[in-house]
């Protein structure tokens, strides 16, 4: 396992250079909510499960 001292400004200091929106993909993409919703939505999309899905968590995607 993995041990980052999570109180360290040392061990986040390759995050100074991070945009917000991979900042909050880093955050997001570790959330089981989002997997499971993630898996639901890969499975059976359309534009309505799709639109909800992004309100949900504040995605926006190409079109």
């Amino acid at each position: 396992m993995l041990r980052i001292g999570w109180r360290s400004s040392v061990a986040y200091r390759h995050m100074d250079g991070v945009s917000a929106a991979s900042f909050a993909w880093q955050y997001v993409r570790r959330d089981e909510e989002y997997r499971r919703d993630f898996q639901n939505l890969k499975h059976s999309a359309d534009a309505s499960q799709l639109e909800a899905f992004s309100q949900r968590w504040g995605l926006r995607f190409p079109a």
